[in-house]
């Protein structure tokens, strides 16, 4: 069975640096300049994805995870209303904590690393000052060979840019 974390982030404020800024606050729309980030992060492999979305709905989860290999997936997540449905899905066995409540692990129940990486994605863009919505895909696949060839020696690092950018 594999493991899963799954995290939806807010753009389009002061952190983010995308477009043009608001002032307008809630959840993420991209017709509004604050497309919805996704971070996946597969706990098997450690892999961590940086998505853009057009949407966070149910429909935009669904096709996040619609490619996974396992049988069975264990999802987990925070106490986000679009994750809901996926608690009455046979395909996967969705775990989740609730911020509101003030609680952030529970056991093994935890979205920390999409956190950590969602941290260091925004990190990573603010010295770009203001990356239009449609150009996050490019940067976050950057940022993503960056954090994969972060630790590896000289050689092997090489072989992994290349064998990404080929």
């Amino acid at each position: 069975m594999g493991k899963l974390q799954l995290k939806e982030q807010a753009t389009g404020d002061s952190e983010w640096k995308t477009g043009r800024g608001l002032s307008t606050r809630g959840r993420g729309k991209y017709a509004e300049d604050k497309p919805p980030v996704f971070v996946l992060v597969d706990r098997g492999t450690n892999d961590c994805y940086v998505l853009p979305a057009k949407s966070a709905e149910e429909s935009t989860v669904r096709l996040l995870l619609a490619d996974h290999d396992e049988e069975s997936l264990t999802v987990y997540t925070d106490g986000f209303r679009a994750y809901d449905p996926l608690k009455d899905d046979d395909e996967f066995d969705r775990e989740y904590v609730v911020h509101g409540d003030g609680e952030y692990v529970d056991g093994e129940v935890h979205v920390n690393t999409c956190e950590s990486h969602a941290s260091l994605a925004r990190r990573w863009l603010s010295p770009h000052r203001g990356v239009t919505k449609d150009r996050l895909t490019p940067y976050f696949r950057a940022f993503q060979l960056r954090q994969r060839v972060r630790r590896k020696p000289g050689k092997e690092a090489l072989k992994t840019i290349l064998e990404n950018a080929l």
